[in-house]
């Protein structure tokens, strides 16, 4: 029988650790930093982080509810949003608890000096130091010291509070809003920090007994605690010291516990802030070092962050790798920078927790099942989204700056380094997925849903009478599902010399010989059918134009070979499809005779809305079936494959002829769709992409039409399809 925890961590432990995890050199060092960019609002600043950190707290305790065994920020946003997004939560909380401890060295030495002519940099950079090796030996026992540390601490601060409220006077709260709502702001985003650490119980959710009822009262019980107690201490910081004294000085607290509580109090806030210092700095260092260690065990991260120390038992490589960025920081960046960056980090890992909620809710998460869940969803998520990052656009440029580089260098890793050795995909990718699929079935029900097409034939002099039949077969076909109906015009192309009117008034054996061959072709099939002819000086701008003047829906072109000078000088054809007004249809015809099955292929997204179109139109009238095939990568996941299943599923309810649809499993799609299709009448596929991709690397389709021996029907669409971003999103997703 497999290990189980106790659960045996009532409410008041819960409360107790989250408390604990967020009381620490916010409250001590950042009143004074804030006060500087807010003035006597910083009192506000302090109350409205607390609120935008709610939302997050409420994300995390539904999570925590869900998956109670899981544990930690990052493992819910790399699940709920996948390895990218996980990625940047593991690299953005990792600093961000870094900065964090870094923050409480250097802001919290001076306190420990207050009594000793000591310089703070050299104290703070031992002290890492020491609690590195500490963190490297693994002392257990240290643990054991949490509830204590934290009784001392509220003790202090109550203390603090109730000795100094009677003692504040009304002079120092003058000019309140004194900076504006932009000073608010970005003391908010300073102060946003000092939250950090009121989700840490959903670490320990697994020994949480009755995790329903006490994870989220826990997390909003300890929130509420510490932002009323927060608000308070700010109040009387405020009000009982100069706002000079108490904006310069690195001991903020202590300047105001000298005017409240005399000796005594003083010696209490150092005790208080000593202790703070201690446990926000080794929980830093321990929280911290954890991250590089799972994302590493999620293949993330280098496999060497993963290895144990022999002798000590801790994860010794991630733990010193922790130490030495913090060691730099406290070395070489301000106190208010670290703060400031401290804060940009722990709203961005926050807008993910929220992220990560709605991506379980609407994702395809058979497990997800939460016993609490957030109210007022998905307001309350997107809220705190919102807030977060409107925050950190009022913090400046240094956290904005590094934000972007965090984030950006997170994306650079996984993109070099950890994307090929993952092989899972978040909740997220599936809600995206299923959107991008109900919008793709709405587009190919609104092209069923057309009255009148007005398919136009283009044919040159040297169109055979075959190829022409076959073309207005295909035209017929499509124009009579929706009670359309079909022009034929030969382009015929003079010389720039030889006027238009003399050449329209004679008649070339060409000439002839088209209207004597579709004239007969008219009356084969049953939809109005306009044939003629047009001379011009160039006949790709007649086509062109003529399609524009005639309101065309599709022009149908034969396809020809590119010659040698196509990458450079484009050709005919490709000109027309991209000048031409309505969808282009170019037609390689292989002796099309009976068409029993239209295969159609997807170009690496969902099916463009012309091709089912085309197909089911082609397939009704010969009375055959449709095969719609979909490559998947061999690596897909279980998920994908059921979301592209039921996208397909809705695609075959939208035809009206028999459809076989056929996800295939390949890392080859173009070889294997050559061999798949030699059973198929008609292949309809599309360009696959534009004209610089196609030159640098070819076009697979081009490649597979050259090799199969049935005819080939390649759509360039124009009409309803979706713009260069979210085109790139829906193959990213599909």
């Amino acid at each position: 029988m497999p290990k189980e925890l106790e659960r045996d961590l009532g409410l008041f432990a819960v409360v107790a650790i989250s408390i604990g995890a967020m009381i620490g050199s916010g409250i001590f060092i950042l009143p004074g930093l804030a006060l500087k960019t807010a003035g006597p609002a910083v009192i506000l600043a302090y109350l409205l982080a607390g609120v935008l950190v709610l939302p997050a707290a409420l994300s995390k305790a539904e999570m925590a509810t869900a998956m109670p065994e899981a544990g930690g920020t990052y493992i819910y946003i790399e699940r709920g949003m996948g390895p990218l997004l996980g990625t940047i939560a593991g690299v953005g909380t990792w600093f961000s608890l870094s900065f964090k401890g870094a923050l409480a060295l250097v802001g919290g030495v001076p306190y420990l000096l207050y009594l000793f002519d000591l310089p703070v940099k050299p104290v703070a950079l031992a002290l890492a130091a020491v609690l590195v090796l500490v963190n490297l030996v693994g002392a257990k026992q240290t643990g054991r010291l949490q509830i204590a540390i934290v009784t001392v601490m509220l003790a202090a601060m109550v203390w603090f509070v109730v000795g100094g409220l009677p003692s504040t006077t009304g002079t120092y709260y003058t000019g309140f809003f004194s900076k504006g709502s932009d000073g608010l702001l970005a003391a908010t985003g300073l102060v946003f920090v000092s939250y950090a650490g009121v989700t840490k119980i959903a670490s320990v959710a697994e020994e949480v007994e009755n995790p329903d009822r006490n994870i989220p009262l826990g997390i909003l019980g300890s929130l509420s605690f510490t932002t009323l107690l927060y608000v308070l201490i700010v109040v009387v910081m405020v009000g009982v010291t100069p706002p000079d004294l108490l904006s310069d000085s690195a001991v903020p607290m202590i300047h105001a516990a000298e005017a409240t509580l005399a000796w005594p109090g003083v010696i209490a806030v150092i005790g208080a802030a000593v202790l703070a210092l201690i446990s926000t700095a080794n929980a830093g260092i321990l929280s911290s070092s954890r991250y590089p260690f799972a994302m590493a065990r999620d293949q993330l991260a280098p496999p060497s962050l993963t290895e144990i120390h022999e002798k000590w038992g801790t994860p010794a490589r991630a733990i010193t790798l922790t130490g030495a960025v913090m060691l730099l920081l406290i070395a070489f960046v301000p106190i208010l920078q670290i703060a400031k960056l401290a804060s940009a980090f722990q709203i961005i890992v926050f807008a993910l927790v929220n992220g990560a909620v709605i991506a379980f809710r609407e994702g395809n998460v058979g497990d997800y099942d939460p016993s609490f869940e957030s109210p007022l969803y998905p307001w309350t998520q997107i809220v705190g989204i919102a807030g977060g990052f409107l925050l950190i656009g009022y913090m400046g440029t240094i956290p904005l700056v590094g934000a972007v580089v965090i984030t950006a260098g997170s994306i650079l890793w996984y993109a070099y380094y950890a994307r090929d050795r993952v092989q899972r995909e978040g909740a997220a990718t599936d809600v995206v997925r299923r959107t991008v699929g109900r919008k793709a079935v709405e587009r190919t029900k609104s092209t069923f849903e057309v009255d009148g097409y007005e398919v136009l034939v283009a044919l040159t002099e040297g169109t055979s009478e075959r190829q022409e039949q076959t073309f207005l077969r295909i035209a017929a076909d499509i124009a009579r599902e929706n009670d359309g109906s079909v022009t034929v015009v030969q382009f015929d192309e003079v010389p720039d010399q030889v006027p238009l009117r003399q050449a329209s008034e004679t008649q070339s054996p060409a000439d002839i010989e088209f209207e004597e061959q579709t004239e007969p072709l008219t009356d084969e099939f049953d939809v109005p059918i306009q044939y003629g002819e047009i001379v011009s000086h160039d006949t790709k701008r007649a086509i062109a134009n003529f399609a524009e003047h005639e309101s065309a829906d599709f022009l149908l072109l034969e396809r020809s070979d590119d010659p040698l000078y196509a990458p450079i000088f484009g050709t005919t054809v490709e000109w027309i499809t991209r000048k031409a007004p309505c969808d282009v249809l170019l037609i390689e015809d292989r002796d099309l005779d009976r068409i029993d099955t239209v295969t159609v292929i997807t170009d690496r997204g969902p099916f463009d809305p012309q091709k089912i179109t085309v197909a089911n139109a082609l397939a009704r009238e010969a009375g055959g079936e449709i095969d719609l095939l979909y490559p998947l990568d061999s690596a897909a996941t279980e998920t994908q494959h059921e979301t592209i299943n039921e996208y397909l599923a809705e695609l075959e309810s939208l035809c009206s002829v028999p459809v076989n649809r056929s996800i295939i499993e390949t890392n080859e799609p173009e070889q294997d769709f050559v061999s798949i299709t030699d059973t198929a009448d008609i292949l309809v596929i599309g360009t696959d992409g534009g004209r610089i991709r196609g030159n640098l690397f070819g076009r697979p389709a081009e490649r597979i039409i050259d090799n199969i021996d049935c005819t080939a029907i390649q759509i360039e669409s124009k009409r309803g399809n979706p713009g260069l971003l979210r085109r790139a999103v829906e193959r990213i997703v599909f």
